[in-house]
């Protein structure tokens, strides 16, 4: 079973880090190879659903949370990760 990469909770759906809306978009094909927008991490679904609800703009998500340490270091998520890894531990 694939665990979250986000808190360690068991993943069930995959992330892009680059949005799929955005592939086609010019300014992420000039900026990013075509494996860097296929990149995905093992997410659980609370995570998934997290992350669409604090950076709901999938442009602003791909240009600017394109790693787990960008998506991280967003105050929101971030309180919330802490929160949920505390639920995961027990």
């Amino acid at each position: 079973m694939a665990r979250c990469e986000l808190c360690g909770d068991e993943a069930f759906n995959e992330h892009h880090l680059i949005p799929r809306h955005c592939h086609r978009k010019a300014w992420f094909k000039s900026r990013f190879s075509k494996q860097q927008m296929q990149h995905t991490i093992d997410v659980c679904k609370m995570c998934h659903q997290m992350i669409h609800h604090f950076i709901p703009d999938e442009k602003e998500l791909g240009r600017n949370y394109n790693t787990i340490e960008l998506l991280t270091a967003h105050p929101e998520f971030d309180n919330y990760l802490t929160w949920k890894r505390k639920r995961v531990r027990n």
